[in-house]
């Protein structure tokens, strides 16, 4: 009897997380079922949009993920390589001086240099004075030039973080073993550190891709029709939630493709790291730099620093103090406890969910758990369109369905909506710092344990939550900082009179009232800061 029960017991928790998985796979499934209902209308707006927009949509994004990708290479292997291969003073602190444009949202840093840059701006009126010329000195920072720019400087750490890991772990014994063969510094460079960084490279320019991909803030502000662009006018302008849904299909699976290198990057990096080596041996000493070379580096390091963290504050803090006097501070207090209410809920409620599939895994690796498991695991590489275009189409459908049901209302007139979205977004973050907890935590303390007499969820409370305490504290801060920073999805589905601090900069920028919008912006960059502590302070942790 007592075994009927446990395997009943058994069932219903596995049946509750293939539901929880379900509830957070919702908006993919629902935008991939919206092909199922093909529609006359939706086929003629498709067709017009295919003749009319939609190439230069796709060209315009293909454009700007080049220059991304090229960007972000160059920017982040280079100051990767520097503070890694070689040796000069300031060295430690540029390893996490390098961190800090980490903190800046990208629409921040678009909001900062579009009042810096443009013809009005400071900088050229300035320049024009000085040097007497007419017109504008450049093209407009309006464009996918500026635009590739600002995701350059904010997405760069990326591919910084992870070549600085790859080449920690693998290069500098192998590139002190070809100098004792022999080889000149370049040809060390050019075969050795070079191809052992690239698969990191690889996962770093993916992930850039797929913020890029994901934005709203810059293309909307900036004016650039991108796909993400494209959905949100067949949704909002044309009125037709079947196309949008349709058009969020095709940038799904241009995620979905850039994961997948992602994740093969990820798998060749952990077998290049898993091949013995002597790292940190005291052989293995970083080449020292002197004269012009020294000074180059410093000056390669300083760029996206300066250009990435330090001029864009110093923009907003001049704004700022430009209108300090009418700055609405009432209403500041009243967005910012919005921001704070959603990101703790979320973060809460994304830790939770994290945990009970994490230990799941771990006490029964059954297919139900791991497959919820992985569908978790994609939400946060899903754009914030599509999981706005996704949880609004069921929506859509139970209200044409039932006409007098109320579930639309909680979805729309709630943050019930809201918190969903961010869940589906932010789940992810919470499980992989939930699992790497779980994985230094050996296996030996559970079967001591069980011995003890304590199983099922008490294993949880009493042994692992203890344990899991500073994970858990890590993934509710991470989740926390991307749901104040969330843009797209907080823009559509928020509940009226809740605006967050991210919607009201966005708001304000766009109504050319930088000095209103810089107090949201700075609030929001001195939260990205607390992640980018947390790392810095990692890093710089000595290894075992």
């Amino acid at each position: 009897m007592l075994h009927n029960l446990a395997r009943r017991l058994s069932g219903l928790s596995s049946l509750l997380y293939a539901l929880l998985a379900l509830a957070l796979a919702l908006p993919v499934l629902a935008v991939l079922g919206s092909w199922l209902q093909w529609s006359p209308q939706s086929t003629d707006i498709l067709l017009e949009m295919g003749r009319t927009v939609l190439p230069d949509y796709a060209l315009t994004t293909l454009g700007l993920c080049l220059m991304v990708a090229v960007g972000v290479t160059v920017l982040g292997l280079a100051t990767a390589a520097l503070v890694t291969l070689f040796d000069f003073p300031g060295r430690g602190v540029f390893e996490w001086l390098l961190l800090l444009p980490l903190a800046m949202p990208a629409y921040v840093v678009a909001y900062a240099y579009t009042d810096f840059l443009q013809y009005s701006g400071p900088l050229q009126i300035g320049l024009r004075a000085w040097l007497g010329f007419k017109g504008s000195l450049w093209p407009d920072v309006r464009s996918v030039w500026g635009a590739a720019m600002v995701f350059t400087l904010a997405l760069y750490t990326y591919v910084y973080l992870l070549a600085r890991t790859a080449l920690v772990e693998r290069a500098s014994g192998l590139m002190e073993a070809a100098r004792l063969l022999g080889a000149p510094l370049s040809r060390r460079i050019r075969e050795i550190a070079l191809p052992l960084a690239r698969p990191a490279v690889a996962a770093g320019v993916a992930l850039a891709l797929m913020e890029t991909l994901a934005d709203f803030g810059v293309s909307s502000y900036f004016g650039i029709q991108t796909f993400t662009a494209g959905i949100y006018k067949a949704w909002l302008s044309m009125d037709n939630r079947i196309a949008a849904a349709q058009l969020a299909t095709v940038l799904l699976a241009v995620v979905v493709v850039l994961l997948q290198l992602e994740q093969r990057a990820q798998k060749r990096m952990r077998f290049n790291q898993g091949r013995g080596s002597r790292q940190g041996s005291a052989e293995a000493q970083p080449v020292a730099l002197q004269g012009a070379r020294r000074v180059m580096a410093w000056g390669v390091c300083s760029l996206p620093v300066l250009l990435g963290f330090v001029l864009p504050v110093l923009i907003m803090l001049r704004a700022l103090v430009a209108e300090t006097t009418d700055l609405p501070w009432d209403r500041f207090a009243q967005w910012a406890l919005t921001s704070l209410r959603l990101g703790a809920v979320t973060a809460l409620l994304a830790v939770g969910v994290a945990m009970a599939l994490a230990f799941s895994v771990r006490t029964r690796a059954d297919r139900v758990s791991q497959g919820a498991i992985q569908l978790v695991g994609l939400g946060y590489a899903i754009p914030g369109a599509v999981v706005v275009v996704g949880l609004l189409l069921p929506v859509g459908w139970i209200q044409q369905t039932w006409p007098a049901s109320s579930a639309g209302a909680w979805i729309t007139a709630t943050s019930l909506g809201l918190v969903w979205a961010y869940l589906v977004r932010f789940c992810a973050v919470a499980l992989q710092s939930v699992q790497s907890g779980y994985a230094r935590i050996p296996a030996s303390l559970d079967d001591s344990a069980r011995m003890l007499g304590v199983t099922g969820w008490g294993l949880m409370r009493r042994v692992h939550a203890p344990l899991l305490k500073r994970t858990t504290l890590a993934a509710m801060l991470l989740v926390f900082v991307d749901v104040m920073k969330e843009l797209p999805a907080t823009m559509v589905l928020r509940p009226f009179n809740s605006d967050t601090l991210a919607v009201v900069a966005y708001q304000l920028a766009r109504d050319e009232r930088l000095g209103e919008a810089a107090l949201p912006s700075l609030a929001l960059v001195l939260v990205g800061l607390i992640p980018v502590i947390l790392l810095s302070r990692t890093l710089r942790q000595p290894k075992s």
